[in-house]
């Protein structure tokens, strides 16, 4: 279950902690650094990016609203953050680090490993705008409402992305099933 941080919450795990920024980080370190990571596709850079995230959302507290989700505003500095890191380096690369699997056999580790991979490659050829659909929406798990906060779109325009880029998603990793079978 996630927790919905308000400006209430916020404040109140702030002043039980006795490192004011600790609970934040506690909450958030996990799905900001995915969520870097789908985007920027290379572990190393993303801890980075996530570091330099934290740093920014701590600079910036002051501006956050809290008639808002806190969530939707730290989600939308790690994109941001992240988007102008990949704008600097205006290069892909490919991911390196992987999330664990369940370790049943040898055969089922390096068959999801490659699907991970599969799914990474494809994920990482589309257009930006669509894999950001794609992360909040399936990655981050959030709802479409949820997702249009973060995006700072319109509902409808995050199902219409979210449409287009499961089209394209579908055209990269079809041929490869064929291929394999």
């Amino acid at each position: 279950m996630r927790t919905s941080w308000t400006g209430t919450a916020w404040s109140a795990a702030c002043e039980a902690s006795a490192t004011p920024f600790e609970p934040l980080v506690a909450r958030y370190e996990r799905p900001v650094f995915n969520a870097i990571l789908r985007l920027a596709g290379n572990a190393d850079e993303a801890r980075d990016i996530c570091q330099e995230v934290f740093v920014k959302v701590f600079e910036n507290l002051r501006s956050y609203d809290p008639s808002r989700k806190f969530f939707s505003w730290m989600y939308r500095v790690a994109i941001n953050e992240t988007i102008n890191h990949m704008k600097s380096r205006r290069r892909w690369e490919p991911l390196s680090d992987t999330l664990e699997y369940g370790h049943a056999n040898p055969e089922q580790e390096m068959q999801a490993s490659e699907r991970h991979g599969e799914i990474q490659r494809a994920l990482l050829a589309i257009d930006l705008k669509y894999r950001l659909a794609v992360i909040v929406r399936h990655f981050l798990q959030l709802s479409y409402s949820e997702a249009a906060l973060v995006l700072d779109l319109p509902e409808k325009t995050v199902k219409s992305r979210l449409f287009t880029a499961r089209q394209m998603l579908r055209e990269i990793l079809e041929p490869r099933n064929h291929a394999i079978r």
